[in-house]
């Protein structure tokens, strides 16, 4: 039995195959239990494995590429379209065969462990803070239902309930009082939390040069530096800055028919996380290239153009391709560098 190709269809406990040989003739359907998959391809010949870049898809893609097999992930919606019929795990695994043999597929970079627990850390991070944001909302809530108003911020709840609740300790319930002071603890530990996670995000960024050197782009900290560093990998897999500009949802969608180019708003493609982290970061560029007025400055050309959410966008486009070019081409970022460029030309 000769297979060139296999689908793996993923899942918590039964994975499901499907093979064909060198000429597409389908050669084996099979399920698998999640405890012989490794000792199923250990003993096949190398060959080409796709998967769908989903939950553990790269955990079986690392230990896949230790049994010298070609690994490749790809995006779910691009394998939907091979889907031929109903939907199954029979027809996903054929369409994941299909698919990946595409020389057009766009294919998932994979993580490896250290790339993957920098990404949980940041992960873990979003949850403590969204379950702060949470928590401070519901104690404004509870507080205004007996005619305490607290302005919006964490600073403000933090600081101000205590001394509210001291002063208004007689009119309120006990049994109420009790449970803001609850609720306060619950926030002050989430807030530890937060602050622990960002200690271990900040000394891996202090160990890796690459996330140092990404680091030196105006509008990019520590957060977003680890984040696309440990998200990226190697920026060679991207043909240029665009490409990964695109990868991360930077650039517009389009409908265009006819010959007639109609551009749309972002494309919100790829890591929302990492989007977010480059637009906000764009912001606050904006925000002191307006304070300071400078005509020279590109970021502030662009705002007193068009609006300041489009030239926050494209900022953040313009910071992602120079991301790229860093890591691509092991360069270190030079504030000048085109300004420097059509010096030496001249």
């Amino acid at each position: 039995m000769e297979i060139s190709t296999i689908g793996i269809d993923l899942a918590k406990n039964v994975f499901q195959i499907h093979a064909v040989d060198s000429h597409g003739k389908v050669v084996l359907r099979k399920q698998l239990r999640r405890s012989s998959l490794a000792s199923f391809f250990v003993n096949l010949p190398p060959c080409l494995v796709g998967m769908e870049a989903c939950g553990s898809a790269h955990h079986w893609a690392r230990m896949l590429e230790s049994f010298g097999h070609t690994v490749k992930l790809m995006a779910p919606q691009f394998v939907k379209a091979y889907v031929k019929s109903n939907k199954n795990d029979a027809a996903d695994a054929e369409a994941i065969c299909e698919a990946v043999g595409r020389p057009s597929m766009r294919f998932v970079p994979i993580k490896n462990m250290e790339q993957q627990a920098v990404l949980s850390l940041h992960r873990a991070r979003q949850g403590f803070i969204k379950a702060r944001t949470a928590q401070v909302n519901q104690i404004r809530g509870l507080l205004s239902e007996f005619g305490i108003i607290v302005p919006q911020g964490i600073a403000y709840v933090t600081q101000r309930v205590p001394e509210l609740m001291e002063d208004a300790r007689q009119e309120l319930p006990g049994s109420f009082y009790d449970l803001i002071n609850r609720l306060l603890e619950n926030l002050r530990h989430l807030q530890l939390q937060a602050e622990e996670i960002e200690a271990q995000i900040q000394s891996w960024h202090r160990g890796n040069a690459w996330s140092q050197r990404v680091e030196k782009i105006p509008g990019i900290g520590y957060l977003t530096a680890t984040a696309l560093v440990a998200t990226v990998g190697n920026a060679q897999n991207f043909h240029n800055g665009r490409e990964l500009a695109a990868w991360l949802g930077l650039v517009p969608r389009q409908h265009s028919s006819g010959g007639k180019q109609n551009l749309l708003g972002m494309s919100k493609r790829g890591d929302a996380y990492l989007r977010t982290l480059l637009i906000h970061g764009a912001r606050s560029v904006i925000y002191r290239a307006v304070q300071k007025a400078d005509p020279r400055s590109w970021a502030f050309s662009v705002t007193m153009r068009r609006n300041k959410n489009i030239a926050a966008v494209a900022l953040a486009n313009k910071s992602a391709r120079i991301v790229w070019a860093l890591l691509a081409h092991d360069r270190t970022y030079q504030p000048n560098y085109f300004a420097a460029a059509d010096t030496i030309t001249n």
